[in-house]
Formats: structure tokens, C-alpha cells, sequence
């Protein structure tokens, strides 16, 4: 057999095998599941348990026509002390003191992300199903090898899994662009000169039933070309230590990495890599 062909016959198989695992990504179902509107707009996702628990809150909560909703002012305040409530009932785990912007779809399926409704605790997203948004940055070298962490045990969400080399959700208020930046200094030690070069490239909208909820996040995915010589080095105690990877083994662990991390490098591979090297 040629070299060519034999090249071929191996891109071919990678590619199929980041093709069954992009298959192998949970789907959202909403079986089991009742719609959250506030002021009459949809806004999240409710399991029965986490419904059931908001009835008994407050008498703000109504369950009628087959969803809750929460009416009236101050949506902030009872947001807030509903999550406060449903932490202490053990529904909310990993209380991050992070505020994230409460967004809701229009006719067109769309979100204006200039007008939120309210600001609210990062940790209560997944139990109100709300939609979040997050930064992930695929970083590589230039022989085509991909810097991949491995999230502290410390995390409260996907302790110990691989993710991308930076990855951290939006908090209220902040850019994409900036968060980016700032993900890269503190996760991998990038300096702004060259976290300044990254380029975006796509979003990927993720939705999935999860234990403690509903994950909906839109993914910004962006592309950073690393000096040869550069070494990550964690400054904020969420990345236990840094691999570097060449591309079929950046697919062979692909199903050790968090899901959002592995659709985002999944993403990568088919776009930019060099499958048969």
C-alpha cells in the first residue's frame, strides 16, 4: 500500500472515531422535565423535584397550564432566595459568589445578551435550567500538539476530567473577548501578548440533562497558536497539571474530557487537524 493511501486509511479512521464520539454526546430531552416562565417568558427548565420544592417556597411560584412561573417585581430577590433555599435543601452544591445574567429566548429563538433580566448566582443556572454562556480556548503548538489540563479535584463540577487548556463560564458584566483573556492568565499563565492573538471561530450551543439539572450553555470557541517554547502554569488552584498532546492522542482521551471540552476540541480536530500525521 502507498504511503498516501495509508495516510488516508489512518485520517479516515480518526475522523471516525471523533465522529462516534461527537455521537456519543448526551442529548437534551425534556421528559420528565416542567417549563420555568417568568413574567410570562420562557426562562429554564424545571426537574420535578426542584419545582415541587419552589411551590413550597413562596406562593410566587404557580404551577398552572402545565408550567411554573414566577410573576411580579423584585425577580432578582426571590431568584436569589429560592437558590439560597434549594442550597440548603441540597439541591445546590459549590456556591460560587459569581453572578451570571438570566437570559430568555425571543420569538425568533434568539437571546439579546445586552438585556438581561436579572443577575443571579452562577451555581443555581443548572437547577433553573437557565442558559449560561462560557469561554474555551483550544490551544496548540506548532508542530500541531494541543495543551490540554486536567481540572483540579477540588471542582465542584467535573473534578479531575481533562478540559481545554482555558475554559471558564461569563460572569455578568464581562466581555467574551475579555473573559478569554483573563481565563487564559489565570488558568494557564498566558500573557496578554499572546493571549492576545487568539481568534475566534465558532459558538456551539450545548444542552443536556445533568444530575443537578439542565446544562444550557453556548460555548465561544477560540483558537490560540503557542509559542514552541511555552509551558502553561496554572495561577488560580483549577488546573492540576497540563498535558501536551499530539493529535491521536488528544483523540484517544477525548471521552476522558468534560463534555463541553471534548465537543470543543472534537470541533478542533475535524477543523484544523492534521488527522493523518
Amino acid at each position: 500500500m502507498k504511503k498516501t493511501s495509508i495516510f488516508r486509511a489512518l485520517e479516515l479512521q480518526a475522523r471516525t472515531q471523533i465522529e462516534d464520539y461527537l455521537a456519543s454526546q448526551p442529548q437534551f430531552s425534556v421528559k420528565g422535565l416542567t417549563p420555568l416562565f417568568i413574567n410570562g417568558h420562557q426562562y429554564g427548565w424545571l426537574e420535578s423535584c426542584t419545582a415541587a420544592k419552589l411551590l413550597h417556597f413562596s406562593e410566587r411560584w404557580i404551577k398552572q397550564d402545565g408550567k411554573v412561573e414566577l410573576q411580579g417585581k423584585d425577580i432578582a430577590d426571590e431568584l436569589q432566595q429560592a437558590a439560597r433555599y434549594l442550597q440548603q435543601e441540597g439541591l445546590i452544591g459549590g456556591w460560587r459568589n459569581e453572578s451570571y445574567g438570566v437570559y430568555a429566548e425571543d420569538e425568533h429563538g434568539q437571546f439579546d445578551f445586552t438585556n438581561s433580566l436579572c443577575s443571579l448566582e452562577r451555581a443555581s443556572f443548572r437547577r433553573y435550567g437557565f442558559l449560561s454562556r462560557a469561554v474555551h480556548i483550544n490551544a496548540y503548538y506548532p508542530d500541531g500538539t494541543l495543551s490540554l489540563g486536567r481540572r483540579a479535584s477540588t471542582k465542584s463540577i467535573d473534578p479531575n476530567l481533562l478540559d481545554n487548556m482555558a475554559a471558564g463560564g461569563i460572569p455578568m458584566g464581562e466581555l467574551v473577548l475579555d473573559c478569554a483573556i483573563r481565563e487564559l492568565k489565570e488558568e494557564a499563565g498566558v500573557t496578554r501578548d499572546v493571549a492576545k492573538r487568539i481568534e475566534f471561530v465558532e459558538t456551539i450551543h450545548i444542552q443536556r440533562n445533568e444530575s443537578d439539572g439542565t446544562h444550557n450553555e453556548i460555548l465561544y470557541c477560540f483558537d490560540l497558536a503557542l509559542p514552541e517554547d511555552f509551558v502553561p502554569c496554572n495561577q488560580d488552584g483549577e488546573v492540576a497539571t497540563f498535558y501536551r498532546l499530539d493529535q491521536m492522542d488528544a483523540i484517544n482521551s477525548l471521552e476522558l474530557m468534560t463534555w463541553d471540552a471534548g465537543r470543543t476540541s472534537a470541533s478542533f480536530l475535524l477543523r484544523k487537524g492534521r488527522l493523518s500525521l
